[in-house]
This record gives C-alpha cells, sequence and structure tokens, in this order.
C-alpha cells in the first residue's frame, strides 16, 4: 500500500485479521459485531487512537460470547480510506486501540474484517456496491468459510440498517439495532438495542446459542 507498511491485506481494499489462536468447531455460531457505533463510540470516521472510548453496553455481549466459546468478528466499513481521509497504518493503529482497550476489560475478539471500497474512493478503491461492503454479505461469508461458522445460527450487532441488510443476505436469522427498533423481514428478525430489557435478550441468545453448540 502507499504508506508502505505490510497489512493484512487480502487485495486494495479488503482487510482480514484473525486475533489471538482459539480454535473453534466446524458449524459454530458467531457473534457478528459492527465497530464504530457499535464497540467504541463513532466519532465520524475515527482516525485518532487517543480518541477511541468503548461503548460499555456492549462488553457484556462479547464477554458472552467469550464464555460461550462462540467467536466474536468484527465487521467494519472504513469509507474514510477510500476517501483518502486516512491510511491502512492508521486504521491499524485505531483498531489496535480498541483490541487493547476490549482486552483490558478481559473480552476478546476472533477475527476482523474491514472493507474500504466506496463509490466515492479514489483509485481502485473507487468500487460501487462492493460486495464486501455492507450492505452486500461478502464479510460475513468469506469469515464463515476462514472459521467454519454456522451462519444460520449466527447473530449480529450494529447501529446502522446497512449492518441488519448484510445479516439477512448472509442469511443470519436475527440482528440487534443500536438505538433502533424492531422490524421484521423475510426470514430475518431486527430487534432494538436500547436498554437493559433489550440487552438482556441479547445475552440471553448468545447464551442459549453456546449451550446448543455443546450439546
Amino acid at each position: 500500500m502507499a504508506d508502505g507498511v505490510s497489512h493484512p491485506l487480502v487485495e486494495p481494499g479488503v482487510w482480514i485479521e484473525r486475533i489471538g489462536d482459539r480454535v473453534f468447531p466446524q458449524h459454530v455460531p458467531a457473534l457478528f459485531l459492527d465497530r464504530d457505533g457499535t464497540i467504541n463510540i463513532d466519532t465520524d470516521y475515527p482516525s485518532d487512537p487517543a480518541e477511541i472510548e468503548l461503548r460499555p453496553q456492549m462488553l457484556p455481549a462479547i464477554a458472552a460470547a467469550n464464555e460461550a466459546r462462540i467467536p466474536v468478528v468484527v465487521v467494519t466499513n472504513q469509507s474514510g480510506i477510500a476517501r483518502g481521509y486516512f491510511g491502512w497504518s492508521v486504521f491499524a493503529a485505531v483498531n489496535g486501540r480498541v483490541l487493547d482497550l476490549l482486552h483490558d476489560q478481559g473480552v476478546f475478539v476472533d477475527m476482523v474484517l474491514a472493507c474500504a471500497y466506496h463509490e466515492a474512493g479514489f483509485g481502485p478503491l473507487g468500487v460501487s456496491d462492493h460486495p464486501m461492503r455492507k450492505p452486500n454479505p461478502g464479510m460475513l461469508i468469506e469469515a464463515a468459510k476462514r472459521l467454519g461458522i454456522d451462519l444460520g445460527r449466527s447473530l449480529i450487532v450494529g447501529d446502522k440498517l446497512a449492518d441488519m441488510q448484510a445479516g439477512r443476505r448472509a442469511g443470519l436469522p436475527q440482528g440487534w439495532l443500536v438505538d433502533g427498533e424492531a422490524a421484521a423481514q423475510a426470514g430475518f428478525a431486527v430487534r432494538p438495542l436500547r436498554d437493559a430489557s433489550d440487552l438482556g435478550g441479547l445475552l440471553a441468545t448468545i447464551e442459549m446459542l453456546g449451550r446448543d453448540d455443546r450439546s
């Protein structure tokens, strides 16, 4: 890439990074998470690691998935790279800070996928409707191939409808929309994530998936 630093890029606009060495059985369900606005507070194209602040509401969900021994996979659109606001090195620094803050809280992510393609991007990143960019399901499908994930039993949490649409298109049965409203789509349920009751429902679902996977 232009910054001259080696990164886990599988193509100019797609980052796939395996975090840690936890091994999972085949056909395990997963917890998919958007990053900005879901795991951390969205500061509008986050580019300064020092400004990263976690959203505490998501920590119990990640902890529940870790306890249930199901993979936690971050799937994040990063159009700021395509637009030239920052490069992959800045993304790496910000993402590293997010992972460090999670680690400090005793919770862990198993894979991070990022898509930088955007129709307003420059050069090779200026791609419209790339299959990896949410609402398309490419990042979820790629993670499933690499980790042996059963998409039909997996969940997604995000703060945008594009996250829910990516989950539906990947074959997930349900997703939780941060500060959103409940909705029913064909074969997919959108559940709100606004308060402690909503979080309790998400935690119960994660715990149930863990029990089902061990039975």
